[in-house]
């Protein structure tokens, strides 16, 4: 689970306090106080919203609630899965529903909504509806479809000193508030969240969407980079040699209970920051890991039909990603690092060497400790600075081949027609025991 801290407050926060109304500042602090009544140290939890003329109409659940209704005996059936989609889809995006869809949710739920009564009518203003937002997803639960999610880990943390991990940690922190400036320096805020793992971090963007997901690429090439010339500048174990991962998927978006409040801080849980651990647990020092995903493509500029009606942007796979920011990092030609200027800056996912076949990424399968796998792709990075140039990440000969077959393992050691004895089949049989549940890194 990840726990969000930033050098940036959220959207809402950015607001100044002076676009919304005394009046209406005051029925924000009536509902805030309510709802903490009603949320009971994380007891219960806020599923949507209605504007009443008289107040708000909530919908409370208990926290174990919705658990229930999307498992037990029917979480393999149709109607299992049809709950578990609806309630991802109703704590996804905006929480506010008409009064009619909130009282459809009340009845396909068996729950009554609460009303809250105000002093006044909320109004339609912006800012008023965003705050009423953040307030509900504090004391609820979210989902997020699809996000970009980093993970950066330290290598062989646990062997170095306390005074060293302390200023590892540092020295990571502040590459990643570096690599904020350079970025806002070039005219790209962005917006990201970030949580100690204990020995790195996990960032994430808080703006969604493809544009956002570039954003945090090209945070995570400067990040590495950062790090990189620290370390070529340091002595001892002061800064760390890292592994890094970066995923794009969904996850659940929570706030914890810290003494009587929720904190003010998000955590993050599900798909994508399990991937991601699975995938850096295996990852070599100073490799740089891609997930195997798909999303909407960052190059996608929103246009309208003959109709008016704004078409969907593509879906693309990692490869086509990868490819279209690398055509934009000419937006980060220009910035200094270690007091030199980027002439360029580039990055590729590794391809294949083999003869005669069609050049594509080489893909990993990654075995984890409980025999899941996945995919994921080896990423280089090559920066000209000021008559220098640096690689980053792991070339080809650095990159685990394809497995050899456990079906010709004892090949070599049988004769020839001769029927293998009783303790070549139990080796064979512990050998696949063995590569069953091990982990393991191989190309795909």
């Amino acid at each position: 689970m990840a726990e969000s801290t930033s050098n940036e407050n959220t959207a809402g926060e950015r607001e100044s306090p002076h676009s919304i109304s005394i009046v209406q500042r005051g029925n924000l602090k009536t509902l805030e106080q309510t709802l903490r009544r009603q949320w009971r140290l994380g007891q219960n939890i806020v599923l949507c919203w209605s504007a009443d003329e008289r107040g708000l109409l909530v919908i409370f659940v208990p926290h174990y609630f919705l658990g229930n209704y999307c498992a037990g005996e029917e979480a393999a059936t149709t109607e299992g899965r049809d709950n578990e989609t609806f309630i991802r889809k109703l704590i996804s995006g905006r929480r506010r529903k008409s009064r009619d869809e909130l009282f459809r949710v009340s009845a396909r739920l068996d729950i009554s909504p609460t009303f809250i009564k105000l002093d006044t009518a909320l109004t339609e203003d912006v800012n008023v509806l965003d705050a009423v937002e953040q307030l509900i997803r504090r004391y609820g639960l979210s989902y997020v479809e699809s996000r970009a999610v980093l993970l950066l880990d330290i290598v062989e943390f646990s062997l170095h000193t306390p005074f060293e991990q302390a200023s590892q940690l540092n020295s990571l922190s502040y590459s990643l508030n570096s690599a904020y400036n350079k970025l806002l320096a070039q005219g790209i805020e962005i917006n990201f969240a970030r949580t100690t793992t204990g020995d790195g971090y996990y960032i994430w963007n808080r703006d969604l969407g493809p544009v956002a997901n570039r954003d945090l690429f090209y945070f995570m090439l400067l990040v590495v980079a950062d790090n990189a010339v620290a370390r070529a500048a340091s002595k001892g174990h002061t800064v760390p040699v890292i592994r890094t991962a970066y995923h794009i998927g969904g996850h659940y978006e929570l706030y914890q209970a810290e003494g009587v409040n929720p904190t003010v801080f998000s955590y993050i849980v599900g798909d994508v920051t399990i991937e991601l651990a699975r995938m850096v647990d295996l990852a070599s020092p100073h490799q740089i890991l891609i997930g195997d995903f798909h999303c909407e493509s960052p190059s996608w500029k929103p246009v309208a039909d003959a109709q008016g009606a704004e078409r969907v942007a593509p879906m693309v796979a990692t490869s086509t990603f990868v490819s279209s920011c690398n055509r934009g990092l000419s937006a980060l030609q220009g910035t200094q690092l270690s007091g030199k200027s980027v002439n360029s800056l580039s990055c590729h996912l590794t391809e294949s060497t083999d003869q005669g076949e069609k050049s594509a990424p080489r893909r990993f399968r990654i075995v984890d400790k409980h025999g899941l796998s996945r995919h994921a792709y080896n990423l280089q990075i090559g920066i000209e600075l000021e008559g220098q140039s640096i690689s980053l990440g792991l070339d080809e000969s650095q990159l685990p081949c394809r497995a050899a077959s456990a079906s010709t393992a004892y090949v070599g050691k049988r004769q020839p027609g001769k029927a293998p004895s009783t303790e070549e089949l139990f080796d064979d049989l512990a050998s696949l025991l063995k590569k069953r549940n091990s982990k393991a890194m191989t190309e795909d």
